[in-house]
């Protein structure tokens, strides 16, 4: 088996940013994450999330195409709350865009950190805007 580490940061957004990931919502999400990803190979290293957006930390093997995972976990996810939570207002839905950052083992600590503080990070505006980007707007 090849050697790899691949740690990623992947952050995507509710389709227009609607405030719909409430507590039981983020519990359903969460789950999801980690079952599919596990189905895939793909390690959670943080997951956290706020109102209208996730933070997910992976460590992505090189056999699988981040896109390909991003697409898998969106879908699983968003099928998952929409079944559990079939009396929504409107679908529960995810934006077609994300980012994704890669890191190393030695900012590890950092990106965990941050994700598993995000509530805290928005309620008192301390934000790394890098670390929130899911569209390019330089392009």
């Amino acid at each position: 088996m090849p050697f790899w580490r691949c740690y990623y940061h992947v952050i995507w957004a509710t389709k227009n940013r609607a405030f719909s990931i409430s507590t039981n919502v983020e519990s359903v999400i969460f789950d999801g994450v980690h079952q599919k990803s596990r189905v895939l190979g793909v390690p959670i290293v943080g997951v956290n999330s706020c109102f209208d957006h996730l933070h997910v930390a992976a460590m992505i093997p090189p056999k699988i195409a981040v896109a390909d995972w991003i697409q898998q976990v969106k879908g699983r996810t968003s099928h998952d709350v929409n079944e559990q939570f079939p009396d929504l207002d409107h679908p529960f839905r995810w934006q077609n865009s994300y980012g994704v950052l890669t890191f190393g083992a030695k900012q590890l600590d950092f990106v965990l950190t941050y994700i598993a503080h995000q509530k805290q990070h928005h309620a008192q505006n301390t934000l790394h805007p890098y670390l929130e980007k899911i569209e390019d707007e330089d392009r």
